[in-house]
């Protein structure tokens, strides 16, 4: 199978390239950041998941490799880290990343209510998020996959009343979900909706992210590679010549561009556990997103 790694092209240098973005962003020409509409506060276009990367043992290379995952994530200028109690132990492991490493005050945690079904469920779950993340509040609370998303969205409003949340959101993955999570966010108006997006899965351009423009509802996108299908469909392919003019060197970078050309999109989130990856992701809040030509140009051809 090929690896993404075939498909850094033109990358060269990354450790460098982390340097310099952190200087770019130290001198006020850093990372896009978009409003979260509920209340203006400014977020970095650029996050990053935790589902599989995280799920390691914290006894080998790959936890090292975290360390400088994260380094090079908030170096960068993101902030943005989603997670959730059913990633097995990622967030066992991201807790003391983040306390160990001081970036617990530069992070906006994400995590989630999931699989979880009543009121008493969702406080218990979400107080073991609390000590297994080693903190005494979360950014955003999301309702996974809609699951009992009424109870759990009370439960996380109860919770933001308490102050031990920022934000409620509510999510989901697939594309068959997508009328379901408008009708949900349309009913239940959370501050964040999080869904899946890519060049080849379009389907939220015509459903959620209008509702969501209208409703002042802030929108995260997961599964913008399309679980790496669409490094697989792009092999042996260059990317367009245009690509320089938006700053892109690889198609991670394109990938994510594509969404957040949307402008009701307010962040990606995609997920990683190798430092180059990490570097090469950041580099996609920088520099002119696509234009809407540009954009219909990748969607043929990517296909």
């Amino acid at each position: 199978m090929n690896t993404r790694r075939q498909f850094l092209g033109h990358s060269a240098g990354l450790l460098a390239a982390a340097s310099v973005w952190s200087a770019h962003a130290a001198s006020g020409k850093g990372m896009l950041k978009r409003p979260i509409p509920s209340t203006g506060e400014l977020l970095p276009a650029i996050g990053m998941g935790t589902s599989g990367s995280f799920q390691i043992s914290p006894d080998g290379a790959e936890y090292q490799a975290l360390k400088e995952v994260l380094k090079r994530f908030f170096e960068g200028g993101a902030t943005l880290i989603d997670t959730a109690p059913t990633y097995g132990n990622a967030e066992d492991n991201l807790g003391p990343l983040l306390s160990d490493g001081g970036y617990r005050k530069k992070a906006f945690i994400a995590t989630k209510l999931s699989g979880v079904t009543g009121r008493d469920a969702g406080l218990e779950q979400f107080n073991s998020t609390l000590n297994r993340l080693k903190v005494d509040k979360v950014e955003l609370l999301q309702v996974h996959n809609l699951r009992d998303w009424k109870t759990q969205l009370d439960v996380a409003r109860e919770l933001k009343k308490q102050g031990k949340v920022k934000y409620v959101g509510v999510t989901h993955y697939v594309d068959s979900a997508h009328a379901e999570i408008a009708d949900v966010v349309k009913a239940g108006k959370p501050d964040f909706l999080q869904i899946n997006h890519s060049v080849t899965n379009r389907g939220i351009e015509q459903t959620v992210l209008p509702v969501a423009k209208a409703l002042g509802v802030a929108v995260l996108t997961n599964r913008n590679f399309n679980d790496g299908a669409l490094f697989r469909q792009v092999q042996g392919k260059a990317l367009p010549g245009w690509a320089a003019e938006a700053g892109i060197t690889s198609w991670a970078q394109m990938f994510l561009k594509y969404s957040l050309s949307h402008e009701a999109v307010t962040a990606v989130i995609p997920a990683t556990g190798k430092p180059d990856r990490q570097t090469d992701n950041l580099k996609a809040g920088f520099g002119p997103l696509l234009t809407a030509a540009q954009q219909k140009e990748l969607i043929a051809l990517v296909g």
